[in-house]
C-alpha cells in the first residue's frame, strides 16, 4: 500500500492567504511513491475561507491529490490541528501555517528527511516575505542572518514528522506555541532542517513586531512551565551580537529596539492576543 502524506492547515478567517498558500502547495514536484492528501481546517471563520479553500479540490484531483476542507464553528488552533488530525490518514504529517507558501521542492525533500523508522522532525528553510514597512524590513533583515534560522529547523509556519515521531505526544494541547512544543519533543539530532525554503511573512510596524514577539516568549515561557521536561532539547544557537551589528548596524538597531520594549512592556500588553504573523 501507497504509504500517505497528509498536510494539515489550520486556517481561520484566511480569506487573503489560503489561496496563495494552495497555489504554492499544489504546485509541488511530484513525489514519487507517496500519496497526498490537504486537509484545510476552517476554525472559528467568519469570512469565505471555506469557499476558497474548496474551489482548489478540482485541481488537486488533477493532480491525484485529495483536498478535504472541515469547516468548525470553534476558533482554536489547537482544536483545528486535532480535527484535522481524526480523518488524516498519513503515516507522515506536515502542519502548515495558511499564510505561508512553500517551494517546489520542499514537499519531496521533507518526504526524503522523514522516511526512516527513527523517529524524526523535519522543516524547511524559512525566508522572509518581502515586507512592506520600512522597519519591518529592517527588522527582517537582521532576523534573517540569526543562526536560530538557518541551523536549528525551527519550525515556525510548518514543520512535518513521521510516525515514530508523532507518537511523542497525544493531541494538541491548548497553549499558544504548538511549533514549539512539537519541536522539542525531539532532540537536536533527530530534527532535520532541508535547504528547500517556504516563505513565512512578517508582521508590519514596530508596534505590532513588539506584541508579536511578547506572545511568542508568553509561548515559550508556557511551555517551560507546563512541560519543563522539554526545555532538555531547546538547544538554540547562540546569536554572534556583535558581529550582526557590524554587519548590519541599522538592522541590528531595530532588531534591538523590539527586544527592549519587549522587555520593558507594560503587564495589560503580555495579555493581548495577535496574529503570529
Amino acid at each position: 500500500m501507497i504509504p500517505v502524506f497528509s498536510v494539515l492547515i489550520p486556517a481561520r478567517n484566511e480569506a487573503r492567504h489560503i489561496g496563495p498558500c494552495l497555489n504554492a502547495l499544489l504546485a509541488s514536484d511530484p513525489v514519487p511513491g507517496v500519496a497526498v492528501e490537504v486537509i484545510v481546517i476552517a476554525n472559528g471563520c467568519t469570512d469565505d475561507t471555506v469557499a476558497r479553500a474548496r474551489r482548489f479540490a478540482p485541481i488537486a484531483e488533477q493532480r491525484g491529490w485529495l483536498l478535504k476542507v472541515i469547516d468548525r464553528a470553534q476558533g482554536s488552533k489547537p482544536g483545528a490541528l486535532d480535527a484535522g488530525e481524526r480523518i488524516a490518514r498519513g503515516v507522515l504529517r506536515a502542519y502548515l501555517d495558511a499564510d505561508v507558501t512553500v517551494s517546489p521542492d520542499l514537499l519531496p525533500a521533507l518526504v526524503t528527511a522523514l522516511d526512516t523508522p527513527a523517529a524524526r522532525y523535519a522543516s524547511g528553510t524559512p525566508q522572509i516575505a518581502p515586507p512592506e514597512s520600512l522597519f519591518t524590513r529592517l527588522y527582517a533583515r537582521m532576523w534573517q542572518r540569526v543562526p536560530f534560522l538557518r541551523e536549528a529547523a525551527p519550525g515556525f509556519g510548518l514543520y512535518a514528522v513521521n510516525a515514530s515521531g508523532r507518537a511523542r505526544w497525544q493531541e494538541f494541547p491548548d497553549i499558544i506555541a504548538d511549533d514549539i512544543f512539537v519541536r522539542l519533543q525531539f532532540r537536536p539530532d533527530e530534527r532535520v532542517q532541508v535547504a528547500a525554503a517556504y516563505r513565512w511573512p512578517l508582521v508590519e510596524g514596530f508596534g505590532n513586531l513588539v506584541r508579536v514577539r511578547r506572545r511568542q516568549d508568553r509561548g515559550v515561557a508556557q511551555i517551560r512551565a507546563r512541560y519543563p521536561q522539554l526545555m532538555a532539547n531547546d538547544q538554540t544557537p547562540r546569536a554572534p551580537l556583535m558581529a550582526l551589528m557590524r554587519a548590519d548596524p541599522l538592522g541590528f538597531a531595530a532588531y534591538a529596539a523590539v527586544a527592549l520594549a519587549v522587555r520593558l512592556g507594560r503587564p495589560h500588553d503580555r495579555d493581548a492576543w495577535v496574529r503570529g504573523r
